[in-house]
């Protein structure tokens, strides 16, 4: 069988340390180009991978035979670029969030369909063991009537993990758009949807810049959420975790109380509302830290969904229903008034 021919747009810290290397690893890829508007980060990637090199997008799609792409660009260019992408024959595996309003995400699928191509949006949150096994729990009724909930992603900022440092494109609102709640948020929001099994409709947000100087974005946020069947909870997305990361889920049911990445050895822990205390160990959630995990099972997910033509899990229209939950908590805080979140 051939190789799938996969080319990575933009070879930033994302690219360099997720995409690329879980392209490679995966035996039916072969990675064709890369691109990248710095020349030397294009040149190092393709030797690095034994690719050909570009500056402009438009190039590579041009003169290249690409079966899929990888967008791994400022947020800004998410949509124009993926869109250009689906429209010259290839699947799309877009970073999220997957664009900047409802209305670019609505074209980004359009094309999709238009072009009978796979548009797949990485949240890889879906993808932790822990958190599978936990959706399973869920809704095989283990914690019976779900309540509420609280969610954090949080770490001490994108300078750290960004191959710009402090003068990264995620502090400049004019390419992020969205600071920490479309870095961080926007995952827990896919998550949630996930776990519960069931739409947001009301969303309230405090979202705040007040701990990174020299941005107009945000840094902090906290948002109430709630669900379709009337599930309340808090969302948690902050840049100003300063000494480590929390990436942690609790989901409080009418049997018992589900713990997620929220113990340093079990990723799992459900507390039974009988004394009964069950520990799993799942294995670690991926980090952006030194020596984190190599693997998120998104690369490979989107590869199996395109050689095997079935829907990618986190499709364009879960990736626009995930940012329709940030964009309805930027609206809240604009407003000040709770924001309904459209069916």
């Amino acid at each position: 069988m051939e190789k799938l021919r996969v080319a990575v747009i933009g070879c930033g810290s994302i690219a360099k340390y997720r995409h690329l290397g879980e392209y490679q690893n995966n035996p039916a890829v072969e990675i064709v180009a890369v691109c990248d508007i710095i020349e030397v980060r294009a040149e190092e990637m393709a030797v690095q991978y034994e690719a050909k090199a570009y500056t402009s997008y438009e190039e590579l799609l041009k003169s290249e035979k690409v079966d899929a792409v990888s967008v791994c660009l400022p947020n800004y260019l998410h949509a124009p670029v993926s869109i250009a992408a689906l429209n010259a024959g290839c699947h799309v595996l877009c970073e999220k969030p997957m664009a900047t309003s409802r209305e670019e995400a609505e074209a980004m699928i359009e094309a999709a369909k238009t072009n009978d191509k796979k548009l797949m949006i990485a949240h890889n949150q879906r993808f932790v063991s822990s958190h599978s096994k936990a959706r399973d729990l869920i809704e095989n009724g283990d914690l019976g009537k779900i309540y509420s909930f609280r969610t954090a992603f949080g770490h001490g900022g994108p300078e750290q993990w960004s191959v710009d440092g402090k003068d990264s494109w995620f502090f400049k609102k004019d390419q992020a758009f969205i600071g920490a709640m479309g870095d961080l948020g926007v995952h827990k929001a896919d998550l949630l949807r996930f776990l519960l099994g069931e739409e947001f409709v009301e969303v309230a947000g405090f979202i705040e810049t007040n701990a990174k100087e020299g941005t107009d974005v945000d840094d902090n946020a906290v948002c109430i959420l709630k669900s379709e069947s009337g599930i309340i909870g808090t969302l948690a997305a902050s840049w100003a975790y300063t000494a480590g990361e929390d990436n942690s889920t609790v989901i409080y049911g009418e049997k018992g109380i589900l713990r997620l990445e929220d113990d340093p050895k079990y990723s799992l822990i459900i507390q039974y509302k009988n004394g009964e205390v069950v520990n799993y160990e799942l294995g670690g959630i991926q980090s952006n830290a030194e020596g984190g995990q190599t693997t998120t099972h998104t690369i490979n997910h989107f590869v199996d969904s395109i050689v095997n033509d079935t829907e990618p899990l986190t499709n364009g229209e879960e990736g626009m229903k995930s940012l329709e939950v940030i964009l309805a908590a930027l609206e809240s805080m604009e407003t000040k008034q709770f924001s309904q979140i459209k069916k």
